[in-house]
């Protein structure tokens, strides 16, 4: 066999096990030698073995008795260290939760994808409480990016241990968060797919939470294909009922102000091929202004970022306590600015929200938009260990262009489309409006190999 199971697309080790070629107890055995064997130990927080082989054993049953659950049954799954198992805590990427009561049940979606049956196999590592796009953690270690081959590049964040657990082949699909990027950012500076739902789009219940106005979920996995299997199961679907669309005629709009603000000339380049080889497979392309870009740049200079006032608000009593000395300084340095966001600020940010997400739906109508995932490919980790002032000045940049979606409530996937500097991997971000989640999917199954070229 060419691929190890966990380098495998989910609809590829489905084709096997559907069909009796692979046996879920050797597929979740060969999972967690492949994870032994990776050098990297930071991409995991917690491995569930004991749990994972359970599942396997049963989902072997079920499919020697004709019983299978459906597509996804015994497809092993990674769970970013937000989302609840029950037994364990949930740590949320630092070490102050570690003591905390075990969860008594799974998180919603969990239990869904279980229900599946899917193969829990371990919680991933991320950037501590989820406040980073860079990935980077003191704590559990920094995940490195395995597309790298001159020296260690940071995995993104803050889903960094799910987007290269699937990236290094150790898992054919995990599960990640998006509250300003967090599924897309690793998803395209690791060279795969992520897909960041529509904010409420799957139950929340049992998920930690970072911004609950900006908070989403979604898959990181090799293919939209995969991540429309996902989708489907998250929503208590038997089936996927995302149909793919014709690429003729259908129009893509590309902002011209903000997200190409400084962008790497290689990240351009590959974003333009890109786009010209979707124009000749027959899509249309308008390049145009978004007001409403500029318009929350403005409104979150004056205010402070949604984000961080509402990380504030959930951490406040934990930065006044001796809890915050265990804590990563960067994220309680970023998440005390929230405290500056006052009560008539907020609300102000609030009801600017609601207006430019209505101007902006009325303007877009039923076309999907097109940018760069991230304006830069992943840079090395080192330096931004070292310099603060680098770090936070790299973290907004990484964050800039898919934080825009968050605060539009977009739906939004990440898309390999080739590579820049250093060859390292450029992410080609399409978009959505809010609830048009089937009509995003549809288009990205139809369009994912041109936009790939050559990309693999």
């Amino acid at each position: 066999m060419s691929k190890s199971f966990g380098a495998m697309s989910v609809a590829q080790l489905s084709v096997l096990i559907q069909a009796g070629a692979a046996d879920p107890v050797d597929v979740t055995e060969a999972v967690f030698q492949s994870i032994a064997d990776y050098g990297d130990k930071a991409i995991f927080t917690a491995l569930t073995e004991s749990r994972a082989m359970e599942e396997a054993r049963a989902s072997s049953r079920r499919l020697r008795e004709g019983r299978s659950l459906g597509l996804l049954d015994g497809i092993p799954i990674a769970w970013k260290d937000l989302f609840d198992i029950e037994g364990m805590p949930t740590t949320a990427g630092s070490v102050v939760l570690a003591a905390d009561a075990p969860a008594k049940r799974d998180a919603a979606v969990v239990g869904l994808l279980r229900q599946a049956g899917m193969i829990a196999v371990g919680r991933t590592n991320m950037s501590e409480f989820a406040f980073s796009g860079l990935g980077i953690n003191p704590h559990y270690g920094t995940p490195v990016n395995p597309r790298s081959a001159d020296l260690p590049r940071i995995p993104g964040g803050s889903s960094s241990g799910a987007g290269v657990a699937v990236a290094a082949g150790l898992v054919p699909v995990a599960m990640g968060t998006d509250t300003g990027g967090s599924v897309r950012i690793p998803a395209a500076l690791n060279g795969i797919v992520g897909y960041k739902a529509t904010r409420g789009r799957y139950a929340m219940d049992g998920v930690y939470p970072l911004s609950k106005s900006l908070d989403s979920l979604g898959p990181l996995c090799r293919t939209v294909s995969d991540a429309v299997w996902i989708d489907a199961a998250m929503r208590g679907l038997t089936a996927p009922d995302v149909a793919e669309r014709s690429l003729q005629g259908q129009e893509l709009l590309v902002p011209e102000n903000i997200v190409f603000d400084g962008a790497e000339p290689g990240v351009i380049a590959a974003f333009d091929a890109a786009l010209e080889r979707l124009q000749k497979a027959g899509v249309r392309v308008s390049r145009t202004t978004i007001p409403a870009f500029d318009a929350i740049i403005e409104l979150l200079t004056k205010y402070g970022p949604l984000v961080t006032a509402e990380a504030f608000a959930l951490h406040q009593e934990r930065l006044a306590g001796p809890e915050a000395d265990r804590m990563d300084n960067r994220v309680v340095m970023r998440t005390r600015l929230g405290a500056k966001t006052t009560a008539p600020h907020y609300m102000a940010i609030l009801e600017a929200r609601s207006r430019l997400i209505a101007d902006v739906d009325r303007f877009i109508g039923n076309r999907l938009i097109a940018f760069p995932t991230v304006a830069h490919v992943a840079p090395p980790i080192a330096p931004l260990e070292a310099d603060d002032e680098l770090f936070f000045a790299t973290n907004n940049k990484t964050l800039r262009n898919t934080m825009l979606g968050n605060f539009l409530d977009w739906c939004g996937v990440s898309i390999p489309c080739g590579t820049g500097e250093a060859g390292m991997p450029v992410g080609l971000l399409l978009s959505a409006t809010g609830r048009r989640d089937e009509a995003l999917l549809g288009l990205g199954l139809a369009a994912e190999a041109v936009i790939r070229g050559d990309f693999a």
